[in-house]
């Protein structure tokens, strides 16, 4: 089960609809294509369309998926008291003072230039359930870092 935001789930939806509505006909068309220019043998532009429709299909049975076992969080009833899902977490690393804020999310509304970090990630899973003040060690690739949770916001 994936926990998401009403605004990640509602563009899940969007893809597969779009998805659905306008690539799988392109894939088609382009399979259609490629069958009428002969012997299928020897006929790498059939070949290549039928491996992106069969991509496409993946594409579309993964979004089902996650879709299906999608559960979105009433942003309404989360705390503020400790870090969890959909918490906006401004935080300083006290080595070198940074300040940093991000937004903990679930896998596929991820998205680092809007400041959205997945729940698996090192960062996200070491402020779990951490409160303002806590200051958190974090494994992360290149070594330890050591943050300070300056403040816990929803959304």
């Amino acid at each position: 089960m994936a926990y998401m935001s009403q605004e990640g789930y509602d563009k899940l939806i969007a893809e597969l609809k779009r998805l659905e509505s306008i690539e799988r006909p392109k894939a088609s068309a382009a399979i259609a294509e490629a069958r009428e220019k002969g012997d299928l043998s020897e006929n790498s532009e059939y070949d290549a369309a039928k491996e992106a429709q069969a991509h496409l299909e993946d594409k579309i049975n993964q979004l089902k998926l996650t879709i299906s076992e999608a559960k979105v969080v009433d942003i309404s009833r989360l705390s503020t008291d400790s870090v969890q899902i959909l918490s906006k977490v401004e935080m300083t690393n006290m080595t070198n003072k940074a300040k940093m804020t991000y937004t903990i999310v679930s896998e596929s509304e991820a998205n680092l230039r809007e400041g959205k970090i997945s729940i698996k990630t090192p960062i996200a899973q070491g402020l779990l359930n951490h409160k303002v003040g806590d200051e958190v060690e974090v494994k992360i690739p290149r070594g330890t870092i050591k943050l300070r949770i300056d403040k816990i916001t929803v959304g």
